[in-house]
């Protein structure tokens, strides 16, 4: 399975989202080429839960349009958890309805937080954990885990 990618300073905005909204759930979109994220499109919850979320459907056709407009593809979607593990839950899966891209999910948990998580959707039937790499820039080789996340 290919490794995802993301720039540091989007893990950065993810972190700052996932603590501006908490102790709801945030959400996004991760725009990028193949498996590198350089770029991220906070979406609102329209949930307003600590453990559900649901991108706000105007919000999210408003970022599919600029992020196709950047000359990007969606790479991914993510989500906090703010009091949990970066573990998918039963409704992450059912709302999963996209298999060519990965489901990141970054928690806030005490002893977890900044801890980030990639998945894909495996063969329709749940989710398999996808090895997870944080590029300081565009095209640097070199993986340095974020403040907080555990290493080993």
């Amino acid at each position: 399975m290919k490794t995802f990618k993301l720039l540091r300073s989007v893990y950065d905005q993810l972190l700052k989202t996932a603590e501006q909204e908490a102790p709801l759930e945030a959400c996004g979109l991760l725009a990028g080429r193949e498996d590198t994220a350089l770029a991220f499109y906070p979406v609102s919850n329209t949930e307003q839960s600590p453990e559900l979320y649901f991108m706000d459907p105007g919000e999210q056709f408003r970022a599919f349009r600029r992020i196709q407009e950047a000359g990007l593809e969606i790479v991914g979607i993510w989500h906090s958890h703010p009091h949990s593990a970066p573990q998918p839950s039963c409704r992450d899966l059912q709302l999963a309805n996209m298999p060519e891209v990965s489901y990141l999910i970054l928690s806030l948990a005490p002893g977890q937080r900044g801890q980030l998580r990639s998945f894909k959707k495996y063969q329709g039937e749940g989710f398999v954990e996808q090895p997870l790499e944080i590029k300081e820039k565009a095209g640097d080789s070199s993986c340095k885990p974020p403040t907080g996340f555990p290493q080993g």
